[in-house]
């Protein structure tokens, strides 16, 4: 299996991972903030908006430009809270119909560039990575963790 077949797969599992974090929660357990100022819809919603940033970032690389102009991504805080804010009035159902489309979405993109972009060191890898399988992970952990804290 190439590399890139293996990067895509493991996005599709840890997605999955993270399907299964959130799966059977109430919209009001959804919405309990426990992370900072988030519950688990602004984590999926954050998801999504890197999910969303990272589409066009590669398909820049595609065409051989750089993914983002640098320092755009500086702050991630300001990036994540813009995501969140945009998404306030949204029902949690369309934040779960969201995070699967723009989770198609991207992988759609990224399954369509090269294997070299997407090889180690290759100009696609980090950002695919970033907002991909490892982003997942560390989501679903959180949230599992916080699941066994509290009934639902």
């Amino acid at each position: 299996m190439s590399d890139k077949s293996t990067l895509l797969r493991e996005a599709d599992e840890a997605f999955a991972e993270l399907q299964q974090a959130v799966d059977g929660l109430p919209d009001d357990t959804m919405r309990r903030v426990w992370l900072g100022t988030w519950g688990v819809r602004e984590i999926l919603i954050h998801i999504s908006g890197w999910h969303r940033e990272m589409i066009p970032a590669l398909a820049r690389v595609a065409r051989g430009e750089p993914s983002y102009p640098a320092g755009t991504y500086d702050d991630f805080d300001a990036w994540n809270a813009q995501f969140v804010d945009r998404k306030a009035g949204v029902k949690t159902i369309d934040v779960l119909a969201e995070l699967d489309a723009s989770h198609r979405a991207f992988i759609t993109a990224a399954a369509a560039l090269p294997e070299s972009l997407l090889a180690p060191g290759g100009a696609a890898r980090e950002s695919f990575e970033g907002a991909g399988a490892g982003h997942y992970r560390e989501h679903a952990a959180q949230i599992r963790d916080w699941r066994k804290t509290v009934s639902a």
